[in-house]
């Protein structure tokens, strides 16, 4: 199965290869966004390891149950032949009503197929106010004219 686009990156299938990714998790679809990784993935999810994409689809299967409303936008932070860096921030609330702003990093190693087969996520929580959120859209992809980390400060 090929994943476009693939390896080696340019500046401009890098960007592209984010925004898919944004886009699938945004979908909040665990088996969807599987997909998007070798049968054999590795993940580092904060303090948790794991691999293969029936690990995968549990762990955002029980991610999205606890993260309501989740809106997640990435950014490219660098690129280098199989190599992706993002920056990204999400919200979500927890069935208190409690909302949260996580800030994180990511580490994307691809095959040539351009499926992941290494990802390692930093990511750290910050109780904000409904008010302070930042990403009031519909449920589903960032619209296109929604402004990205930068242009938000973030």
């Amino acid at each position: 199965m090929t994943r476009l686009p693939v390896p080696p990156f340019t500046l401009e299938t890098a960007r592209r290869k984010v925004r898919l990714a944004e886009d699938a998790w945004n979908s909040r679809a665990p088996a969807r966004v599987a997909l998007a990784y070798t049968e054999d993935s590795l993940w580092r999810n904060r303090g948790e390891f794991f691999s293969g994409r029936e690990a995968i689809t549990a762990f955002l299967t029980r991610k999205w149950a606890r993260e309501l409303d989740y809106r997640l936008v990435k950014e490219l932070w660098a690129f280098h032949e199989d190599r992706i860096a993002v920056r990204f921030v999400y919200e979500f609330r927890d069935d208190s009503g409690q909302w949260y702003r996580a800030h994180g990093n990511e580490q994307w190693a691809f095959d040539d197929q351009g499926l992941m087969h290494r990802r390692e996520a930093s990511i750290n929580d910050v109780p904000i106010r409904e008010a302070d959120r930042r990403f009031h859209w519909p449920a589903g992809p960032r619209p296109d004219d929604h402004p990205g980390l930068t242009e938000l400060g973030l």
